[in-house]
This record gives structure tokens, C-alpha cells and sequence, in this order.
């Protein structure tokens, strides 16, 4: 049977597909295979997990959650999705700082593509990693270590599944907290564009829904319960555009809001408001594409005013568009690393044969402006103009060298970025 995404847009070409029930039982999947590479939710639209040899699945590996000493730090096991572990956190009285939009992501794969939420001061899901443990290529165990590798570990996490399989994450956490989630309905991009600062700073996180068509947005809010007035709008005088949403919504226009997590205004636990969907039920669209694009900070208005104008030719292959702020980090690769981040996330109906020339405008305007096209998401852009808007990118393809010198871990996909010596 073959092995495809979740949308059943990309179709796996692996020859064999393992899921191994034990660290020791991928070890020896590892040792024994000439390429492999690791799978995760397969929420990827991209080809980063693709291979025509071996194939392994992570979700069968035993699901361990083990706060530190401490508690501040939990370590997981890499194939568990986040919905799993932040209920488990939870349960013992801890949070993540962060989520993105869907909790039914693994923890390895996005982390491994430099997956994120939403906030001014939040960072990607990757950035709260220091530790990990992966399987090299000979099936040896590796750990690497934020505090005692410094000169390889900024390199080790959005990786891309480059370096090896990883087996378990140690993430930063914090005592847990409360979240009340507002939507304001009917904002103009113009306030948008031209009071950025104020929007994205009024809440602990936020995301602007819109259609780049209609000239307007769905402004989602979350806030945090035990930090009022922290927010930065409430600091300058709060932000609130448009008018209260009078019903719970869906981001995508005309979906039910059930599969969404409880909204107006109502407190509730962390991993229950921070991503947009519930993990009981199908996420986003179902039958769908995804691109995104992460651009530096300062560029929000002029790339806003660039997608309004290519807005007849985006909205009629878009199902809902978003933008949401990221906070710097140092990770190599990640789309974030080295500056303040504003992301715009589209999810386009499923029909390649009219999406991708769109895409390909896409990027043709975002790129000249320092776009970083999400790893697991979709782009014309050629591997070369990639690769070239990372600072780091030579510091890892001899970090791949080292750890993986044979190219085990490689595909198409990693060639391609960073060509074999």
C-alpha cells in the first residue's frame, strides 16, 4: 500500500517502509539500509522525506515524556505529535512557551523543517530544543547538546533529516498557563500593513486570516491569562481594529468552527487555545496544498502591498492565507535564524496544474525581498536561491559531511540544497 502525506498530495517512493517499535530495532533498520530517511506525521507537502530506498517511520518508537530535574526541560520521544505531549505536560503541571497552528505535528519533523506558531516573542518550535539523541549511520547513538556543542548543535536541530534519525528531543518548558482566544472580524489590510507593530504586539499570539482579494482580514488573538498588560498593544494603548467576531469561526471561510479550539474569549488550558485546530479532528481544509514564506520583519508592509496586488490572480487557488511574526533564533537552518520573522502561510485548493504557476509568482516577488520558503512546504524556487539566504549554509553541509559522510541520510531533496562532494 502506498505510503502518502496527509493530504494525499505527495506519494512516498520508498522501496521498503519500516516502523521500528524500539530504538534498538531502528538501529538495526539504520545499520542495514544504504539510504534512509525518517517520517514523521507526513504533513510535509515538499519532497524532504522522500526516498526510493528505506523508509522509517517514527510513530511506533514508545511514547516518553521525562521532565527534567528541575522541570524545566521535558525530554520526548521524536515520533509522539505535539497534541500528545503537551496534553501529557500538562497533566504534570508544565507548557510549552509555544505551538503552531496544528497539534497533530511530530515533535522530530517539525523541528526538523523549522516549524512555528505565532508571537512577537515566541520563537520556532525548534528554537526550545537544547538537546537531542539520533541514530548515525553505522547505528551508533548520538547526543548533541545545546550547552556542551555549541560549535555543531545550532546546526543539529532544523536539519532536514540530514544528519541522522533522531530518536528523542529535550525541550525547554515552563509552568503552565491559561490562554483566552478573541477573533476581530473585518480588519483592513491598511491598518494591517500600516500599524503592524500594534496588531502583531496585541496579544501573546496572533494570526491574520485574509484572501489578498477582499482587502480586509480575520484577526485571531491569544492571549495569556496570567500576564495582563504584558502584551505590547496594551502597553501603548491596546490595539483593536474591526469588530468583536460574534461566533466562533473557522479560518477557512464557510468550515465549521468545531474542528477549531474554543474561542470568544473563553480561558482555557495552553495547548487548548495556542493552535488554531483540535487534534480530534481533520485540520485546516483536508484536501489541500501548502506554501509559506518567512521574509525579514521590516518587510511586512511592503510585501503585504505586493500580495494585494497579485490578489485577483492568488484568490481564486487559495482557500485562506496567514500571517503570523517569529521571533529571531541562531539555528542554522532555520527560516527564522538571524532576524525578527513575519510569515505568510498560504493553503491552496489541491490542483498542482493551477497552483504552482502561482507559486511560482510567489516567488518571484518574495525571494528578491529575502523570502526563506518553509521546508516542508511547496515552491518553485530553484535549491540554489535557497541555499544562498542562508548565512550558515556551508557550516552544515560540512556538518552533513562529518556525521554522515557516506550519505546515508541523503535524498533527492538534500542533493539538491547541498550537492554531494
Amino acid at each position: 500500500m502506498a505510503v502518502t502525506n496527509w493530504s494525499g498530495s505527495v506519494t512516498y517512493r520508498a522501496a521498503r517502509t519500516h516502523r521500528p517499535r524500539s530504538v534498538d530495532e531502528l538501529r538495526r533498520i539504520v545499520a542495514g539500509a544504504r539510504r534512509v530517511r525518517a517520517l514523521g506525521s507526513r504533513h510535509s507537502f515538499s519532497l524532504v522525506a522522500d526516498t526510493v530506498d528505506d523508509l522509517v517511520r517514527l510513530d511506533g518508537l514508545p511514547p516518553e515524556v521525562e521532565v527534567g530535574e528541575g522541570r524545566s526541560t521535558a525530554t520526548v520521544s521524536a515520533g509522539m505529535r505535539y497534541a500528545e505531549v503537551a496534553a501529557e505536560l500538562h497533566r504534570r503541571g508544565l507548557a510549552l512557551a509555544n505551538m503552531a497552528s496544528l497539534p497533530h505535528i511530530s515533535v522530530a519533523g517539525s523541528c526538523a523543517t523549522g516549524t512555528h506558531g505565532s508571537g512577537d516573542g515566541q520563537r520556532t518550535l525548534s528554537a526550545e530544543v537544547v538537546a537531542l539523541q539520533l541514530v548515525g549511520p553505522d547505528g551508533d547513538l548520538l547526543e548533541l547538546r545545546r550547552d556542551t556543542d555549541p560549535g555543531t548543535f545550532p546546526g543539529a536541530v532544523v536539519a532536514l533529516g540530514a544528519l541522522g534519525v533522531v530518536t528523542r528531543l529535550t525541550l525547554r518548558v515552563e509552568p503552565a498557563f491559561e490562554v483566552a482566544q478573541q477573533v476581530r472580524v473585518h480588519v483592513p489590510l491598511d491598518e494591517i500593513a500600516s500599524r503592524f507593530g500594534e496588531v502583531f504586539g496585541a496579544a501573546y499570539s496572533v494570526s491574520a486570516f485574509t484572501d489578498w482579494r477582499s482587502g480586509e482580514a480575520n484577526v485571531w488573538l491569544k492571549r495569556r491569562t496570567d500576564r495582563p498588560g504584558r502584551e505590547a498593544g496594551a502597553e501603548s494603548g491596546a490595539w483593536n481594529g474591526g469588530r468583536p467576531a460574534s461566533e466562533p469561526l473557522h479560518p477557512v471561510p464557510g468550515m465549521p468552527p468545531a474542528a477549531c479550539t474554543v474561542q470568544m474569549g473563553v480561558p482555557g488550558p495552553w495547548h487548548e487555545r495556542l493552535p488554531h485546530f483540535r487534534p480530534e479532528f481533520t485540520p485546516s481544509a483536508g484536501e489541500e496544498l501548502q506554501s509559506e514564506w518567512l521574509l525579514p520583519r521590516e518587510t511586512a508592509p511592503e510585501v503585504i502591498a505586493a500580495l494585494r496586488d497579485l490578489g485577483d490572480l492568488v484568490a481564486p487557488v487559495l482557500h485562506i492565507s496567514e500571517i503570523r511574526t517569529v521571533r529571531a533564533d541562531d539555528l542554522w537552518l532555520s527560516p527564522a535564524q538571524g532576524r525578527d520573522s513575519v510569515a505568510f502561510h498560504f493553503t491552496w485548493i489541491r490542483d498542482p496544474d493551477r497552483v504552482l504557476p502561482v507559486v511560482a509568482e510567489l516567488d518571484a516577488r518574495l525571494l528578491p525581498l529575502g523570502a526563506r520558503p518553509h521546508w516542508g512546504k511547496l515552491t518553485t524556487a530553484a535549491p540554489s536561491e535557497i541555499v544562498a539566504a542562508y548565512g550558515h549554509a556551508p557550516d552544515f553541509a560540512r556538518l552533513a559531511r562529518t556525521l554522515d559522510p557516506e550519505g546515508k541520510f541523503r535524498n533527492a531533496y538534500v542533493d539538491g540544497l547541498f550537492p554531494p562532494a
